[in-house]
């Protein structure tokens, strides 16, 4: 499980508009339970969209190619990947075509994190 460290937000005010800056992850500034993994599991879905788009596959054709259901890939395009693992939405990325590699480094805080970085 990913440890969520609980920092306040910055708040700012621009032409008397007050509004608080996001630390770059929406699911840990709303207090959600392992929001660096729910961070990960929106960009592989993001990036899902794009390779259907790109393939110009339907629901039905992706499902095919990735090997689930359509109605998880419906599921998936409205954002609900609660039912789907890293693993898969990365196994399902692999099957539309696309490379995955993770790099393993030494993290510069005491404990690390976990990013998504697209080419």
């Amino acid at each position: 499980m990913s440890k969520l460290t609980s920092k306040p937000l910055s708040k700012k005010k621009i032409n008397d508009t007050e509004f608080e800056v996001s630390s770059g992850n929406v699911f840990a500034d709303l207090g959600l339970p392992d929001a660096d993994k729910l961070k990960i599991k929106a960009g592989l879905v993001i990036e899902i969209r794009k390779a259907m788009r790109s393939l110009d596959l339907t629901q039905q054709e992706a499902a095919k190619r990735m090997g689930v259901t359509q109605p998880k890939v419906s599921d998936m395009m409205r954002g609900d990947f609660s039912n789907l693992s890293e693993r898969k939405l990365m196994d399902c990325l692999n099957r539309l075509g696309y490379d995955i590699e993770i790099n393993v480094k030494p993290a510069q805080q005491p404990i690390g994190h976990l990013k998504l970085a697209v080419a």
